[in-house]
């Protein structure tokens, strides 16, 4: 076995193929012991090595050793069992990740949208219970300005000057505040407001189609309306709730391996995408 490159796997039925030195990833294992010839578990049969274990969850356990991270779906609950096989193949790093069950869970998250309409302009306020997506969505959302003469403010872009881009207000961590729509200036002179989110190119001024927008972004990016209130009629502020499951901080394994080691790993958190 020690000199096959590539080897075959049939645990519980579901046949995996991978390289030997994928198994070998931690020393100590009895995976990297089987390619050794150093574990009668594993039988070979017809050219394959099976081993009576469960064969959905060993996926999981080839995706680990392939990229010595934890990534599990969002509705994974089988923790105590992958735990269970991760001690059995002597993958003792990720047995104790697993054992901190907390750390995997994906968490959930919410996220508010308050819309205000007055004259001709329209104030949005987003709070979220996730810094990392507040600020994900501030480097999304662009606020340009433009000073525009006379009536020609209800066209695109009247007086075709530059509109130079403006910082999101950003009372904290959690929320960010912006404005689009028009205000008068001086004499016949207006401040138009015009509001871009990435990766839609089109800078828009009507509120109305700004909040379109921010809705289409939201669920794409994996939230779910789940109510809508209003907040004060007086001041005709809408309040817009969303709400998704977002996956945990991807948790990784650093192996040492150096000349002499024992494969001693140390667990980290790495940011993982996504969810996100």
């Amino acid at each position: 076995m020690s000199s096959r490159e590539v080897i075959v796997l049939n645990v519980g039925g579901v046949r995996f193929v991978t390289r030997a030195s994928t198994l070998q990833q931690f020393p100590e294992s009895r995976l990297a012991r089987m390619v050794n010839d150093d574990d009668r578990e594993f039988k070979l049969v017809n050219g394959e090595l099976f081993v009576d274990r469960d064969g959905a969850l060993f996926s999981y356990i080839m995706d680990f050793l392939r990229t010595l991270q934890v990534s599990l779906p969002t509705d994974f609950s089988d923790y105590q069992r992958l735990q269970r096989e991760a001690e059995f193949y002597g993958l003792y790093p990720l047995a104790n990740l697993l054992s901190q069950e907390h750390l995997l869970k994906p968490r959930l998250e919410i996220l508010e949208v308050r819309f205000s309409l007055q004259e001709m302009q329209t104030f949005f306020r987003i709070f979220g219970s996730c810094s990392t997506t507040i600020e994900a969505l501030a480097e999304q959302i662009t606020v340009f300005t433009g000073q525009q003469s006379g009536q020609g403010w209800k066209s695109p872009f009247p007086s075709q000057k530059p509109l130079v881009p403006l910082p999101l207000e950003r009372p904290s961590h959690h929320d960010i505040v912006f404005l689009c729509g028009t205000e008068y200036s001086a004499g016949d002179q207006f401040m138009a407001r015009y509001v871009s989110i990435k990766p839609d190119n089109r800078k828009l001024i009507n509120g109305t189609n700004v909040l379109g927008l921010l809705f289409d972004t939201l669920l794409k990016d994996g939230f779910r309306l789940i109510s809508t209130r209003t907040v004060t009629s007086e001041e005709k502020i809408e309040c817009y709730t969303f709400e998704r499951m977002k996956r945990a901080a991807g948790l990784a394994i650093m192996v040492n391996q150096t000349p002499g080691s024992s494969g001693v790993a140390q667990a980290r958190r790495s940011q993982m995408q996504k969810g996100k």
